[in-house]
């Protein structure tokens, strides 16, 4: 049983170190919506007018502001990393670090905010991120309550279909169809742009049915996690393989790994979930 319940843990732990390590990557050599939060002015005003003492032409078009933003993107990265490796030494750690696993899951909310803001505050948008900003956390309460870990299953669940309705929800054009999407489609599939968008409209309806399968007792459910594991892992690569060129693999790989590697949770987690319900529901039979 010890054996099968270090696999559950396993799968959340590498869950948690790929989505920290990847926006660790993605904050240190590349960027993060910052600004959209620090330059909004109804929100930002004020408080530098009064801590700052500057007008807010002169906040947004100073480079010693604009230096100190990305400086806080490159500390974000940092922060990132220090989580990942307490994540990866987390049963080794005293319990007092263990606490950087939620403060890592915050400061990935934080960048989900920061996204919904670019998104003109869809709320899809931020949900879209649940897996990511949740596997700190499911792996912080397995630490915490070792012989507990069946109350996460309904939490699971319900960040698993978060993560995919949102998904679909971009995929059907509820929201406006990232053009992304329908490039990687394109790439992938070799097909025309027609093509694509039907080809993402099935994947949203897929999207939807196992957001809603996945709560059925039984076979069902099961089977909807393993789709949920299959679509997962696929859109995660779909990031590099859609955009990688031979002739330029490393820059490939440095653009678009990152982007892969922060969504590993969204079949990571539903993986340790199927596990865990196939080795629970094997204990019962015996």
């Amino acid at each position: 049983m010890r054996k099968n319940q270090d696999f559950f843990f396993l799968l959340i732990q590498l869950a948690t170190v790929c989505v920290l390590l990847g926006r660790a990557w993605q904050h240190w050599f590349w960027d993060a919506p910052f600004r959209t939060v620090l330059w909004e002015e109804a929100w930002m005003r004020q408080p530098v007018s009064f801590l700052l003492g500057m007008t807010w032409d002169e906040y947004v078009s100073s480079p010693r502001v604009d230096n100190f933003i990305q400086g806080m993107i490159k500390g974000f990265g940092v922060f990132y990393f220090v989580c990942a490796v307490a994540a990866i030494f987390a049963r080794k750690l005293p319990e007092a670090l263990r606490w950087l696993l939620p403060a890592g899951s915050l400061a990935l909310m934080f960048l989900a905010i920061c996204y919904m803001k670019v998104s003109f505050y869809s709320l899809g948008q931020f949900l879209e991120y649940t897996l990511q900003f949740s596997a700190p956390v499911f792996l912080f309460y397995i630490l915490k309550n070792p012989g507990k870990r069946s109350r996460l299953i309904l939490p699971m669940k319900i960040a698993i279909a978060f993560t995919f309705t949102c998904h679909g929800l971009y995929a059907v054009g509820y929201y406006p169809i990232p053009g992304n999407f329908v490039q990687m489609v394109i790439s992938i599939l070799h097909v025309g742009d027609a093509t694509a968008k039907n080809f993402l409209a099935l994947a949203a309806f897929m999207d939807f049915l196992i957001s809603v399968l996945i709560f059925l007792p039984g076979r069902i459910g099961r089977v909807a996690l393993l789709y949920a594991v299959f679509w997962g892992f696929m859109t995660s690569i779909a990031r590099v393989w859609a955009n990688f060129y031979p002739e330029f693999w490393l820059e490939s790989l440095h653009q678009w790994m990152p982007e892969t590697v922060y969504r590993f949770p969204h079949f990571l987690i539903p993986a340790a979930l199927l596990y865990f319900l196939n080795k629970e529901k094997s204990l019962v039979f015996k």
